[in-house]
């Protein structure tokens, strides 16, 4: 007979009965494991119930989970059926229907439930699997040891009001980040705004942060309020800072001090209650020793840096992830008859934790997506499903591929995207106008103003243009240029 759940009036304590036999053994044989009365994770709805069969993997994945974003948030069932929280159901609540079966599956059944089905005697094999499915609903997916810490770590930081500054390369998942600690906050309720700092003309940034009055400017014929105002009550994230205008930095440093902005073309400044994340790929420290960020305004926001490590650095991190991907981009499908790929194979899994990893995150999206499209109609990813992007253009021909360069484990399989080694004609203008700006910046001596017009552009495109090289590898993250 299937035990009920704890929380039915007809279960264990209400109907003096005693506790399932086999949750009790389990823990009694692994004291402070999820099993132990009083652990957080009976508060888990339907823990009690599942915790007979689903034991072992629950206590391989439960530790690593957060104790409200996640173990409140998730409530456990079998064959679909879910017991119902005290007091009802959270809004952001996600289901898991746990089941043994081979082969093994993970399907996204609806945007809050989502189905694992795993072979009983490789309960660590589906552990990445429970990890995505638990971090369902846009929270941070994490399972390195490093990664955890910089969650909990976080989610203390939530707390408070104090300026953030995120820092990491491109791709690692800067923004997930600055959207968990607005999550982990007081200010949860109000909004979460999100600026690209490179991403606007420079003309169009003071307007877009710190809003307008009608006629302030050409064009200008209606008043607008701004992000920070946008943002009030909430958290504005800066994208890029280190892309920000020194004469924008010098508003946002009195915005930050005052608690209030002053729109173009206004006479008044206009009080705002926002709290600033921002987040960087530049080692802003040496930008403010070159002069090309201001060092007061870095003080002010590196209250508390949280530093993003690559992705080949968080080995544990990478299996969480790509089964996060498949759900995301099979929702609906994956786990049906002829629906495509529900499961990653262990050597699959395997592949992708030796990789390098040079585009982090973006990168290994795009290589679970390649997979699915690759594996078709067969019932998981595999090895052999497992193409990397081609590596990333070089200004000098036979230089090391970025990422692989002293770790021999980083370089990716020979596969059809490394089957020729034939440029695009874009690719030749874009490795000779790298350069040219190289050569010109070594004349110069780094100087960008110069380097800027001795090439007939402005300081600002020649920003736009460095980025674009660091991004593909042509130029080390934080270097001179």
């Amino acid at each position: 007979m299937t035990a009920p759940y704890l929380d039915d009036p007809r279960a264990g304590a209400s109907a003096g009965k005693p506790a399932p036999r086999a949750a009790a053994s389990l823990a009694e044989r692994a004291p402070g494991m999820p099993c132990v009365p009083g652990a957080p994770h009976r508060r888990v709805a339907g823990f009690e119930r599942v915790c007979e069969r689903h034991g072992a993997l629950l206590e391989a994945t439960l530790p690593l989970l957060g104790r409200d974003w996640q173990q409140g948030r998730i409530v456990l069932g079998e064959d679909g059926r879910f017991a119902c929280p005290p007091g009802g159901r959270r809004a952001d609540m996600v289901e898991i229907d746990l089941a043994h079966g081979s082969p093994p599956a993970l399907a996204a059944l609806s945007e809050t439930r989502v189905a694992l089905s795993y072979d009983p005697a490789a309960p660590e094999a589906a552990r990445p699997a429970m990890l995505a499915a638990a971090a369902r609903g846009g929270w941070p997916v994490a399972g390195d040891e490093a990664s955890l810490a910089l969650l909990t770590l976080a989610e203390r930081i939530a707390s408070s009001d104090i300026p953030v500054l995120l820092e990491g390369p491109t791709g690692t998942g800067k923004e997930v980040l600055a959207r968990f600690v607005h999550n982990r906050s007081s200010r949860a309720a109000g909004p979460f705004v999100a600026v690209n700092c490179a991403a606007m003309p420079e003309a169009m940034l003071e307007g877009l942060l710190f809003g307008h009055r009608k006629g302030a400017f050409t064009g200008a014929g209606e008043a607008r309020e701004g992000l920070f105002r946008a943002a009030d009550g909430g958290t504005l994230l800066l994208d890029e800072i280190g892309e920000l205008p020194l004469a924008l930095q010098a508003k946002l440093l009195r915005a930050l001090q005052e608690g209030e902005v002053l729109p173009l073309g206004a006479t008044q400044p206009v009080r705002v209650d926002v709290r600033i994340v921002a987040a960087t790929n530049r080692d802003l420290a040496a930008e403010a020793a070159a002069g090309r960020f201001r060092e007061d305004l870095l003080y002010r926001l590196n209250v508390f840096p949280l530093g993003l490590a690559p992705l080949r650095e968080r080995r544990g991190d990478i299996g969480p992830l790509a089964f996060a991907m498949l759900l995301r981009h099979a929702p609906g499908r994956a786990g049906r008859a002829g629906g495509g790929p529900a499961w990653i194979e262990a050597e699959a899994l395997a592949l992708l934790e030796t990789h390098g990893w040079p585009g982090n995150v973006r990168e290994l999206e795009n290589v679970i997506r390649r997979a699915f499209l690759l594996a078709g109609e067969a019932h998981a990813i595999a090895a052999e499903h497992i193409v990397f992007d081609r590596a990333v253009r070089a200004v000098v021909a036979g230089s090391a591929e970025p990422g692989t360069a002293g770790n021999p484990e980083a370089g990716s399989p020979p596969g059809p995207a490394h089957a020729s080694d034939a440029r695009s004609l874009s690719q030749v203008a874009f490795e000779s106008e790298a350069r040219a700006i190289l050569a010109a910046l070594d004349s110069h001596g780094g100087h960008r103003a110069r380097t800027a017009a001795s090439l007939g552009i402005s300081e600002r495109t020649l920003r736009y243009r460095l980025a674009s090289m660091r991004e593909s590898g042509l130029l080390a993250a934080g270097g001179e240029a």
